[in-house]
């Protein structure tokens, strides 16, 4: 993601919005020490994700540090990882926000499949290799905000799903993405019936349009603060679209399918009332049981700190995405 140096995108947040000084002015050698200041390759060890509820520390699903191409970060701060991996809505693992690290551990993600079909001329399957191997991993630092009106600012590491998408070269009928999650009710307890996950019918399903998909802002991530993603962040690869709520970004992806119509989504079968197929983020716009004109941003404080702030239409990102709705009504098409 290209920036001009000294000159901050409009989506960017002032720091003090994110953490607080301590943390911030600990950042620096932090990322140092990480690999995001500087190429070469991590040579941090798996550290463990503490469920900032509690003072218990679970057992840790491994991770491994990454080699990527560092990014521009000196315009941003992040939520601690401490709370990052361990609040989290993964309802395959849980409907609470620290179910996912505590039932997610055992969590198998090698072997992996993930398939790209549909309307494509080149379908193209990939191993658990194949997502670290084929593709030139970055680091992208969104704001990505959650249903419940809370958000957080997480160092994300991946690639774009433009560019597997276009080396499955799409059909000129494709005009969708749909995306599908593992469905494994031995490894994911909250898919063993719907009364533990949500009210559910798994396996989790999402869709973007093509256009959405191939945004550069459009993620898959592999990784985060330096190493795979956690099983409760939803290893080994999940989607990240930052103008959007984060239910949008389906984790654990087992399936990408391209089709010429809009595909189904969970959420929108689950409550069509209450979240529509593009489920954008618009502060004009309530959900019918509760306001979206704020939010908690998640930095050092505990569950009930006090860090609203004002929610800014597509989550700050509307200088980039904006067009992409021109002349729809987006309170309709929410």
């Amino acid at each position: 993601m290209t920036k001009n140096i000294g000159q901050p995108a409009s989506w960017q947040l002032a720091e003090n919005q994110v953490t607080d000084e301590a943390v911030y002015h600990s950042r620096r050698t932090l990322l140092k020490k990480l690999g995001f200041i500087g190429a070469g390759t991590l040579l941090s060890t798996n550290t463990q994700a503490i469920d900032w509820f509690s003072s218990k520390k679970p057992q840790v699903f491994n991770t491994s540090p990454l080699t990527f191409k560092a990014a521009d970060t000196s315009k941003q701060t992040l939520t601690p990882e401490s709370k990052v991996t361990s609040h989290n809505n993964f309802y395959e693992f849980g409907t609470g926000k620290s179910d996912p690290v505590k039932n997610a551990q055992s969590f198998n993600v090698d072997p992996w499949k993930l398939s790209i079909t549909g309307l494509v001329e080149q379908p193209i399957t990939l191993d658990y290799d194949d997502l670290f191997k084929r593709f030139t991993l970055e680091e992208r630092i969104y704001r990505l905000r959650c249903v419940e009106a809370w958000s957080m600012v997480i160092p994300w590491i991946g690639f774009p799903l433009a560019d597997i998408l276009k080396q499955a070269k799409p059909l000129s009928k494709a005009k969708y993405v749909a995306f599908e999650t593992l469905y494994d009710p031995k490894q994911m307890p909250g898919q063993n019936s719907r009364r533990i996950g949500g009210g559910i019918d798994y396996p989790y399903v999402e869709g973007l349009r093509l256009d959405e998909a191939t945004h550069p802002l459009t993620l898959m991530s592999v990784g985060l603060y330096g190493k795979t993603l956690p099983a409760q962040n939803g290893a080994p690869i999940r989607l990240v679209v930052p103008w959007k709520y984060g239910f949008k970004s389906i984790k654990s992806i087992v399936s990408i399918k391209l089709v010429d119509k809009m595909p189904p989504t969970t959420w929108n079968i689950l409550a069509p009332h209450e979240y529509g197929f593009y489920a954008n983020v618009n502060p004009e716009v309530d959900h019918p049981r509760w306001s979206q004109a704020s939010e908690r941003r998640i930095t050092t404080g505990g569950l009930f700190a006090r860090n609203r702030i004002d929610t800014l239409p597509f989550n700050g990102y509307a200088e980039q995405v904006a067009h992409l709705y021109k002349n729809m009504d987006l309170t309709k098409y929410f």
